[in-house]
């Protein structure tokens, strides 16, 4: 990048982009409890340029060594494997299903099927897809109220299973440190209630402050959205708007801005290479909220109550993030979801996923090395099967406890769904449409005043389907 500062410089060399990685998730994994003496743990150390979330060609993996038993558990069985569309998941999903492939299953490459969230939830319920090792969860729920064309739901055909990394998935804005320092900047809020600095943020003059947020096939994209509408619970960030694209080209806009001296904020999460170059206490701070979302779902959005952050995040000090320290943002579990009927099908699998859990600083060095390798699903393979040699008893343990608590009957532990609610029961009322009369679709959106903007897509947007649809008779 031309001009790069003296920092940018710094955070590219080896050992600083290791610290880096250690110090932005060490101490997430030290405030979360998240890297408990059950998880496996090597050491891996590591380089790395900006991520990329191109879908490499599928290269088939040599899996670890398997236990010295006869018959393997997944022994007959084929899974059909998808994994999701940012860069930071492609290792602990090709684990996963090397894991798998050591317990004797046949699993697909998931770099052959590759979804944002909404798809990978209907590509499970529809059958095209059977598990990925990619759900945020809670923000993930959200995608089980989705309907499918036979009127069922995600839900009915889904669900979370236990294991991989618990309160893991730390996330939130980060904002330019020295612009925040210069400007005494503590929360979001702050920047909404003055002109003087959220027009900063307004680059294109349509006088709305941007945050830099996330492609539009995502979860954070919805949850951004409902928090700009509920601000602190009384007064929304009528003077913000979330800018969405592709990730990486939302992470470079905040580079240049980083690297520059400009006001930015860029959503971002843990564990991933992102934060070896935009450093929390280095080049950007994490920036608070007065009020995290609660489940209210100011915009009405399906499946919204599940946009809920709880109590958010506190745990980072002012050498880290503004204060008080609240990010706003809940630390997501990070988990496998599958069809039930495949689990079902292979109980062993009900034991086996809730004991894998590898060890986050060992996510997070194995992406710093994926984003310094040439993109290809082959150096995504080798750093997993890297991993596997270094921790095969950690998975060969794993294996054998999770046919040892079948075999004995044990029961396996579960994830509770959302509650949906009596949807499709009946139980809300019904109404009744004659034979060759018109179905009435109403909409209720605000298309004008402070946020005009968010309701005149939607509405246009609701248009734009009936005139694709045609006449609806009932």
């Amino acid at each position: 990048m031309e001009g790069a500062s003296l920092m940018e410089t710094l955070i590219r060399r080896r050992g600083w982009r290791i610290l880096s990685a250690v110090l932005a998730l060490g101490l997430i994994a030290g405030a979360c409890g998240s890297d408990g003496d059950d998880g496996a743990s090597s050491s891996a150390s590591s380089s790395a340029a900006v991520a990329t979330t191109a879908a490499p060609a599928a290269t088939t993996a040599a899996p670890a060594a398997a236990p010295a038993d006869d018959s393997l558990p997944g022994e007959g069985v084929s899974l059909t494997m998808c994994r999701a569309d940012w860069a930071s998941g492609y290792i602990q999903a090709e684990i996963v299903r090397q894991i798998l492939q050591t317990a004797g299953f046949e699993v697909s490459d998931p770099a052959e099927i590759e979804l944002g969230p909404s798809n990978a939830f209907t590509a499970m319920a529809e059958g095209s897809c059977d598990f990925w090792a990619n759900s945020w969860y809670p923000g993930h729920f959200s995608w089980f109220e989705n309907q499918l064309s036979d009127g069922s739901l995600v839900a009915d055909h889904v669900e979370a299973v236990p294991g991989l990394f618990q309160d893991s998935g730390v996330q939130g804005f980060l904002v330019t440190k020295s612009w925040a320092e210069e400007n005494n900047v503590s929360t979001i809020d702050q920047i909404n209630s003055d002109e003087a600095l959220w027009s900063q943020l307004d680059s294109d003059g349509n006088g709305k402050g941007e945050i830099l947020g996330c492609p539009e096939n995502w979860t954070c994209d919805d949850i951004i959205e409902n928090q700009i509408a509920f601000g602190n619970g009384s007064t929304p960030w009528d003077n913000m708007e979330e800018t969405k694209a592709g990730y990486d080209a939302l992470y470079a806009e905040m580079v240049d801005r980083v690297n520059n001296g400009d006001p930015g904020i860029l959503y971002t999460w843990t564990p991933t290479a992102y934060v070896t170059v935009l450093v929390p206490g280095q080049n950007v701070l994490w920036l608070s909220v007065e009020t995290p979302l609660d489940a209210s779902n100011p915009l009405g959005k399906e499946g919204g109550a599940s946009h809920a952050q709880g109590e958010g995040f506190t745990g980072f000090d002012a050498s880290m993030c503004t204060q008080p320290c609240q990010l706003g943002w809940e630390p997501a579990d990070i988990q496998v979801s599958m069809r039930t009927d495949r689990l079902n099908e292979t109980p062993f699998l009900r034991h086996l996923f809730p004991l894998i859990k590898p060890s986050i600083l060992d996510i997070a060095f194995l992406q710093v090395d994926q984003d310094a390798g040439d993109g290809s699903q082959a150096h995504v393979i080798e750093l997993a099967s890297g991993w596997m040699s270094e921790n095969a008893d950690h998975v060969n343990d794993w294996i054998a406890s999770a046919s040892a608590s079948l075999a004995a009957g044990d029961t396996p532990e579960t994830i509770e769904g959302p509650d949906l609610g009596p949807l499709g029961d009946g139980s809300l009322g019904t109404v009744e449409v004659g034979a060759g009369e018109d179905i009435q679709i109403r909409s209720l959106h605000a298309i004008s005043g402070d946020v005009a903007f968010l309701g005149v897509p939607m509405s246009r947007a609701v248009d734009m389907a009936v005139a694709d649809y045609g006449d609806i008779h009932g």
